[in-house]
């Protein structure tokens, strides 16, 4: 298979992959590696849109209840979303890059607003949309953002970048005995209680019949591969789509 697959496509970035070494903030290489494989796969005529978490400057989480509230602490998510967003376009930029980064609250001082039809524009001009600070909305996270997103602009796929292979049935950093899934339907994800992306998100995304493909952002040139068809992943769609069985006899390189 020598083309792209798919002809407009999300990618879901958490925040941590920008971390690299780093326990806070944002590590260059990381943030290097990861613009090159996101201009090299807009290079191949795909239409890219990006939705990135906050994870590496702020994790709601992991607030103090004491002096955040669970509120405020999903708005200082959702900002430091714009942080990484705005850092992820001037890479991207610094690569000549065409990019535009749209957030889901005003802030015109620094990125558009979220408006479906000019971020479709942007795409079908063949410029990278970075989509920044989530739903706009406390409660929700950047997975369901990614979701919403990629429904709205007619996504033909949600790529969910990751640290391991796809999805596996144990945390195979943490068990070498687990196995990876290839192929997974959306209800399968919510009744095995399998962490992928967030129950609301996946509800979503079943209900659209949205594929979503699992892979190792960490694998150099792997987020081509994925967009070729190929590399290994975890295909998580309707039994009766195409690409359910695309992953079938194994992932390979």
């Amino acid at each position: 298979m020598n083309k792209a697959i798919f002809r407009r496509i999300m990618l879901k970035l958490s925040g941590e992959a920008l971390l690299g070494d780093e326990n806070f903030g944002i590590n260059s290489d990381a943030l290097i590696s990861i613009a090159k494989e996101i201009k090299e796969v807009s290079e191949l005529g795909c239409q890219l849109a990006v939705v990135i978490g906050g994870g590496n400057i702020f994790r709601g989480i992991t607030r103090d209840e004491k002096v955040i509230d669970e509120i405020t602490g999903d708005y200082i998510g959702m900002l430091a979303t714009v942080i990484n967003g705005l850092a992820l376009q001037s890479c991207l930029e610094k690569m000549n890059a065409v990019t535009r980064v749209q957030s889901a609250f005003e802030m015109r001082q620094f990125c558009e607003p979220y408006i479906r039809r000019r971020a479709i524009r942007h795409l079908e001009k063949g410029r990278i949309v970075i989509f920044a600070g989530g739903t706009g909305n406390p409660y929700f996270t950047t997975d369901t953002a990614a979701a919403l997103k990629a429904i709205e602009i007619g996504a033909d796929v949600i790529l969910k970048a990751t640290k391991v292979d796809g999805v596996y049935t144990d945390d195979p950093l943490k068990n070498k005995n687990a196995k990876r899934f290839e192929a997974l339907t959306h209800n399968e994800i919510l009744t095995k209680g399998l962490k992928v992306m967030d129950n609301t998100a996946i509800a979503l995304c079943m209900n659209k019949k949205l594929s979503i493909i699992v892979f190792n952002l960490f694998r150099k040139g792997n987020l081509k591969k994925i967009v070729y068809g190929k590399g290994i992943k975890t295909i998580i769609a309707d039994k009766n789509s195409r690409l359910y069985n695309l992953n079938k006899g194994g992932g390979h390189d």
